[in-house]
């Protein structure tokens, strides 16, 4: 049998669990016409193929326990955020924006153009997982650095996610700025803590020879500075919320740094 079997095979199994919790989450946003719901479960697609990636692979390597323990940390914590953040809440706008231009018939639509798409993309963030999972080479200090960006990647998403919640829920902060605490150094530190996640999973994947999953974390960069994250939701935040043109004039976009008025 073909050495690279097994992983073949544990790869399309986690890409058949992905659609398959896509396509349940579809079945759900019907119900709820609320196709924004895909956000909090995001990165229960990429822990299922985990799973999936640790269960099929004959001889899981060395790695296996800290890669699911890291995963499970960030996936379930991302998906409890969310989905409490927007419990209760009308559809976000941006997919509102994605029903207006893709009428009629947009709920159907949105199996292949919403589910189906965060499927495949999940899929292709989770190749660094099973590298990590797959390899057999003797854990070392790439290890050690990969899990200390893995966690500080987390711990940095977690205190500016924990932060914007203190400041939504303060009286008078309706259009207001978030700019203290970690939102003082960087527009977006929930982005950049979950860029560095996949960087830390990466290095990992590397420790275990796993190079080749570089198209995870590119992809990554990618979406957060690029479509979905930080370019999509300043598109024109400075027309809805003046206030935010002076902010993004004093403060980093993605990678943290002193304010402006306060660099030498």
């Amino acid at each position: 049998m073909n050495t690279l079997s097994p992983v073949i095979f544990a790869l399309l199994g986690g890409l058949a669990v992905m659609l398959a919790i896509g396509a349940l989450t579809w079945v759900v946003s019907l119900l709820k016409a609320d196709v924004s719901i895909v956000d909090g479960v995001w990165s229960l697609l990429i822990l299922g193929g985990g799973v999936v990636y640790a269960t099929l692979l004959p001889a899981s390597g060395p790695r296996t326990a800290l890669v699911m323990t890291l995963l499970t940390l960030w996936a379930l914590r991302l998906s409890a955020h969310i989905t409490w953040r927007n419990w209760g809440d009308a559809e976000d706008y941006r997919y509102r924006a994605i029903r207006a231009r893709n009428q009629p018939h947009f709920e159907w639509k949105s199996f292949y153009l919403v589910f189906t798409l965060q499927a495949l993309l999940a899929w292709i963030v989770s190749l660094p997982l099973l590298a990590a999972i797959e390899g057999g080479a003797a854990p070392g200090w790439l290890d050690v650095a990969g899990a200390a960006l893995v966690l500080s990647g987390f711990i940095f998403e977690s205190v500016a996610d924990w932060q914007l919640a203190q400041f939504r829920r303060r009286a008078g902060t309706a259009g207001g700025v978030m700019d203290r605490g970690l939102w003082r150094y960087t527009r977006h530190p929930n982005y950049f803590g979950e860029c560095c996640v996949w960087w830390g999973f990466y290095v990992i994947a590397c420790a275990a020879g796993g190079w080749w999953a570089i198209v995870s974390p590119l992809l990554m960069s990618v979406l957060l500075l690029r479509i979905s994250g930080v370019a999509l939701l300043e598109k024109d935040i400075g027309e809805r919320r003046p206030a935010y043109r002076e902010y993004i004039v004093r403060t980093n976009a993605f990678f943290p740094g002193l304010p402006k008025g306060d660099r030498r």
